[in-house]
């Protein structure tokens, strides 16, 4: 089992998150490039919500084929290009995380390789075998 760690002597986080998760030996680890909201068509929704749940989605289904689910993800790292898109794209994490709450980092960035991409997602899964 993963071990959570958010000590009393640090601030609690701000979010659906834990500081910290301990990791046992022997567990398989998966690392994801970042994934973008993009459909398999080629298609690019114009608002983040939508581009997140497509982000979400290409992780869920880069889990499953590693034998994964949400509940093995330990680490996100979240991108967006616009700070007003923090409780749009927050809201979407929270809806596939699942306990324990992974860690999670939220980076505003200046952009992605095309100017209509607004969030991109990276996750790290772990599961002992």
């Amino acid at each position: 089992m993963k071990k959570i760690f958010n000590p009393a002597s640090i601030h609690r986080p701000f979010g659906n998150y834990n500081h910290g998760l301990l990791v046992p030996p022997g567990a398989s680890l998966l690392v994801t490039s970042g994934q973008l909201g993009i459909a398999l068509d080629d298609t690019i929704p114009e608002d983040v919500t939508a581009q997140a749940e497509l982000c979400f989605e290409a992780i869920k289904a880069i889990l499953a084929e590693a034998e994964m689910s949400f509940a093995d993800v330990i680490r996100i790292s979240g991108f967006v290009t616009n700070r007003d898109d923090f409780p749009a794209y927050m809201a979407v994490r929270d809806r596939f995380t699942l306990e324990p709450k992974p860690v999670s980092t939220l980076i505003i960035v200046s952009g992605f390789t095309r100017p209509e991409f607004l969030v991109e997602v990276e996750v790290t899964a772990a599961r002992v075998v």
